[in-house]
């Protein structure tokens, strides 16, 4: 629940205060959004599981967007930036939606 808290007072503070991202950051702004929802998704399916821990969340919320940002500033280093940042939403992709398809099944026991 405090997950979510958060993540309300973080999208609120965010409409109001409009903070801008600095143009060298940009590109990483999209990857590191969605290795955060990897994260809160993984971390709501723990919870409807029973094994959620908060020192996991943090750290996997942490590492995942470390992890995609990494994996995006190699590939452009290398020249291929977008190809790595499709592959990193692809391979997260698969992980939040199959995250929320066991969330659906414990919620709606289908």
């Amino acid at each position: 629940m405090i997950a979510v808290i958060g993540l309300v007072i973080g999208v609120v503070l965010g409409l109001v205060l409009q903070p801008t991202v600095p143009a060298e950051l940009q590109p990483y702004l999209p990857i590191a959004v969605v290795a955060a929802l990897d994260a809160l998704f993984g971390a709501v399916r723990a919870r409807l599981e029973k094994k959620f821990d908060d020192r996991v969340f943090v750290t996997s919320f942490l590492f995942n967007v470390l992890v995609a940002a990494f994996i995006v500033f190699l590939g452009d280093q290398l020249g291929v930036g977008a190809q790595l940042s499709t592959a990193v939403v692809v391979v997260l992709g698969i992980r939040i939606f199959s995250n929320a398809a066991s969330i659906r099944r414990h919620v709606l026991k289908a």
